[in-house]
């Protein structure tokens, strides 16, 4: 984390925190149409074969026009219950084990009960990858270490240490399956506590997510994940701030046309976060007021 990427977060925090008085409601609507984007893209890392358009429709109790396993089903509606559960809670609880445990309850009921609420005991074995996850005997102290780590570290800054935490949780992988999944939405829960809004990571760039795993399980390096986060939490401001200004959103193609620039182009800056734009269902869009400034945005 350089010190210009920390005061680039800061500064749109405070933007972000100045422009949402009196617009909570708007807040919360933009985070309940993000919950289908949220399901769709941590289901698809998991290799889910639901479409972004079918996890909408089973969310909203429609029918599906092809047939779907039940698992699918389940694991599309319990994460959705997941990330609403940890958005309406009225009082936050510390990262603690109890915690994790619920919701990875909520996560595989209905779908494999017998592991569902937690962890892995004596036998059960699993493997990511080539990275074959610690030993069942040894998941409960390696989680608590972690979960102690993270809650005393008050030096790093806080994108450094959730990266830290979410490395850990998914090296140790103390769940029999759900692991992935729940990781996520502990990120989310994290960021919230310094009063950040949620992140998406997107399967579209799950190649990146699985190189900053390797990187920590080889080098002890937690910098690819940190940028994985910032890009993605800096998306999620440029997103929020623009629909706090009021500003009309069209796509970036159309953004494109307007100041003769090439698509490509634009989608490069805003996959780096260099203009403010942001992601809807999987497609770039971006303030149509947004003064593009070729040096100042590269």
């Amino acid at each position: 984390m350089t010190k210009p990427k920390k005061r680039r977060i800061q500064t749109l925090k405070e933007e972000f925190d100045s422009r949402k008085k009196g617009k909570e409601s708007l807040l919360t609507m933009i985070d309940e149409a993000e919950v289908s984007e949220s399901v769709y893209n941590s289901n698809a890392i998991e290799n889910s074969t639901l479409t972004l358009k079918e996890t909408e429709k089973i969310l909203l109790e429609m029918e599906v026009s092809r047939d779907v396993t039940l698992r699918e089903v389940f694991e599309a509606k319990n994460l959705a219950r997941v990330i609403e559960f940890i958005r309406n809670m009225e009082k936050r609880e510390k990262l603690e084990v109890r915690l994790i445990l619920l919701l990875h309850n909520m996560l595989l009921t209905g779908i494999d009960d017998k592991i569902a609420g937690r962890f892995r005991k004596s036998g059960e074995y699993v493997r990511v990858g080539t990275h074959i996850a610690p030993a069942p005997e040894k998941v409960d102290n390696m989680i608590e270490v972690a979960q102690r780590e993270y809650t005393s570290n008050v030096t790093d800054y806080f994108i450094k240490k959730i990266a830290k935490f979410h490395l850990d949780f998914e090296t140790i992988h103390p769940f029999c399956d759900g692991n992935g999944r729940i990781g996520r939405v502990l990120i989310n829960y994290q960021l919230a506590d310094y009063d950040f809004p949620s992140i998406i990571i997107r399967d579209k760039e799950k190649q990146d997510y699985y190189v900053a795993f390797d990187e920590f399980r080889i080098k002890n390096d937690t910098s690819a994940m940190e940028r994985i986060i910032v890009l993605a939490l800096t998306e999620s401001l440029h997103k929020r701030i623009t629909y706090l200004k009021g500003q009309e959103i069209i796509k970036l193609s159309d953004f494109a046309r307007k100041i003769h620039k090439t698509v490509p182009a634009l989608i490069n800056a805003a996959s780096r976060q260099t203009i403010p734009a942001f992601r809807e269902k999987g497609v770039w869009k971006i303030g149509k007021e947004f003064e593009y400034n070729p040096r100042k945005n590269h």
